[in-house]
C-alpha cells in the first residue's frame, strides 16, 4: 500500500525521492509566506490563472476563447497571444492603453469526472500593452520556456487592474496587490494527476479515507470521489443519487513538495487504521 501511495504522487519516478532540496522546494517554501501574507483569495486566483489551458478574452461586445494562448509572468502579468490579422488582435490596439479595457474570464473544473464540475471562476479587468522583450529579464526558466510555446504571433501583456473571484457560490474582489504578491499552491501544476490516479488507481485509498468521514454524511453514498488536492488538504465528495457533499480532510502538516504529499496521505490513512471513528472530515 505505502509504496503504490508514494508512486501515484510521484509521476516522474523514484528520482524524485533523493531528498535533496531542489529550485521547487524553495519556491514552495516561499509560497508559505504567500498565503499568510496575501490570503488564500490571492494564491488561489493565481493558482487558476497558472494552470489554466483555455481563457475567455472580451473586448467589449467581442469575446474570443483562446486555447494554450496565455502565460503568467512571476509579477501575475498575463501574457496573450493574439493574431494581429484578427477581430480581437485588431481591437486589442484599439484599447490599448486603457484602464480595464479588457477582461479576462477563467473556468477552473474539477479534474475528475463528477457532477457540478465548476470549481472557481476568475475574472480580470486589465489593461493591454505590447509585450516588452525587457521583461524576459525577471522570468524564471519554465516561464521562458512556456513564453516559447506560445503560437508564434503578436503578444500582448494584460495588466490586471481588478480581479473578482468566484468560488462556493459567492464572488470575492481579491486585492491586485495581494494577487501580485502571492504565488499558486505548491501542487497546483500537477493537481489533476494527483487527483485522476488516486481515482483510478487507488478506490482502496479512497475506501480508507472515507471512514474519517462522519457516516450521516456518507449514507446511500453510491461512491466517495477525491475532488481537490492542495498544499493543506484533500477534499472528497460523497456522491449519492440525488446529492452529493464535498468534505476536507486537512494535512497534520502543510506539504511543501511531492515527497510531503505522500507523507501526509499516508499519515492520514495512519489516522483512520488506529481510530477508525468519523469525525475528522468537515463539510467545505
Amino acid at each position: 500500500m505505502a509504496e503504490g501511495i508514494e508512486m501515484a504522487f510521484h509521476p516522474a519516478g523514484p528520482a524524485e525521492l533523493t531528498g535533496v532540496p531542489s529550485a521547487a522546494d524553495a519556491s514552495a517554501s516561499a509560497a508559505d509566506g504567500d498565503i499568510a501574507a496575501t490570503g488564500p483569495g490571492a494564491v488561489m486566483a493565481r493558482s487558476v490563472l497558472s494552470t489554466a489551458t483555455s481563457l475567455r478574452l472580451r473586448l467589449g461586445d467581442v469575446a474570443v476563447d483562446l486555447i494554450e494562448s496565455h502565460v503568467l509572468l512571476p509579477d501575475g502579468t498575463v501574457v496573450l497571444a493574439v493574431d494581429a490579422m484578427s477581430r480581437a488582435g485588431g481591437l486589442l490596439v484599439a484599447v490599448r492603453g486603457r484602464p480595464g479595457a479588457v477582461r479576462l474570464d477563467v473556468t477552473q473544473l474539477i479534474p475528475v469526472a463528477v457532477r457540478s464540475r465548476v470549481r472557481a471562476r476568475v475574472r480580470v479587468l486589465g489593461t493591454a500593452r505590447r509585450f516588452d522583450p525587457a521583461s524576459l529579464e525577471s522570468c524564471d526558466g519554465d516561464t521562458l520556456l512556456s513564453l516559447l510555446d506560445l503560437p508564434p504571433v503578436a503578444l500582448w501583456v494584460i495588466e490586471p487592474v481588478e480581479l473578482g473571484l468566484t468560488r462556493d457560490g459567492g464572488e470575492t474582489t481579491v486585492d491586485i496587490s495581494a494577487y501580485r504578491a502571492a504565488r499558486p499552491d505548491p501542487l497546483a501544476a500537477d493537481e489533476a494527476v494527483h487527483l485522476q490516479r488516486l481515482a483510478q488507481q487507488h478506490s482502496d485509498v479512497l475506501d480508507q479515507l472515507a471512514t474519517l468521514v462522519d457516516p450521516a454524511l456518507t449514507t446511500g453514498t453510491a461512491r466517495v470521489v477525491p475532488i481537490a488536492l492542495d498544499a493543506d488538504g484533500i477534499v472528497l465528495r460523497t456522491e449519492a443519487p440525488d446529492r452529493h457533499t464535498d468534505l476536507r480532510l486537512p494535512f497534520a502538516r502543510r506539504v511543501t513538495a511531492g515527497a510531503g504529499l505522500a507523507d501526509e496521505l499516508r499519515a492520514l490513512l495512519a489516522e483512520a487504521a488506529r481510530h477508525g471513528i468519523p469525525g475528522c472530515a468537515r463539510p467545505r
